[in-house]
């Protein structure tokens, strides 16, 4: 494949993974505006927008392990829009529960985060994106060097304490967290290391 392919593939596709990132936060908003979620909004919003960021980190951790199936490395150019949504979509779940839910009382919002180990987890993990989107530009990346590749494999426990923090959540039915953590421990299985006798073997040793 000519590198004009892959550049033009990136180029139209970046738009329409641009507009399919925002398409929860559209249809939230029609279910809001609709009245269709008048018995609970709150509870919506704040269920919806963290739905949705642990989804797309799942999907941003799914490129490098989708590149090397594929071998389409055009892939990765799609993981920091991918990654920036999730931390988009945990900004609005973080702001919904000290806005909407607890009016910044900031007392009751601290006993929260001391007594219930879910929310514990969940704003750890919030916090800990933090850095990553700040220094997702080129120009962190070149400032950091290798330290940069060092910051950003936080996604990996990020991505465990986003699922802990759903999965702690839920009272009774633990069946879409257990599928996310499921998801996570493929994604984290398809990262070890190739064992030695199942990698190709390079020209000069067939010969």
């Amino acid at each position: 494949m000519s590198t004009k392919r892959p550049d033009r593939i990136v180029q139209i596709g970046k738009p329409i993974v641009f507009l399919l990132c925002l398409a929860p936060l559209a249809w939230l908003s029609w279910r809001l505006l609709s009245g269709e979620a008048s018995a609970n909004p709150i509870e919506v919003i704040i269920h919806d927008t963290g739905n949705w960021a642990l989804r797309l980190l799942l999907v941003t951790l799914a490129m490098t392990p989708l590149r090397r199936l594929t071998g389409r490395a055009w892939l990765i150019r799609f993981r920091r829009m991918l990654g920036l949504f999730s931390f988009f979509y945990a900004s609005l779940h973080l702001t919904a529960y000290l806005w909407l839910d607890q009016r910044f009382r900031w007392n009751e919002i601290i006993d929260d985060i001391m007594q219930r180990p879910y929310i514990t987890v969940g704003v750890a993990a919030i916090l800990l994106m933090t850095p990553l989107a700040v220094t997702s530009t080129r120009g962190w990346i070149k400032r950091l060097g290798p330290r940069w590749k060092t910051l950003h494999r936080l996604v990996y426990p990020i991505a465990i304490l986003g699922i802990l923090h759903y999965w702690w959540l839920v009272k009774a039915d633990w069946r879409e967290p257990a599928l996310y953590a499921g998801i996570l421990s493929l994604l984290l299985l398809a990262r070890l290391p190739t064992p030695s006798w199942q990698r190709p073997r390079d020209s000069t040793a067939r010969a």
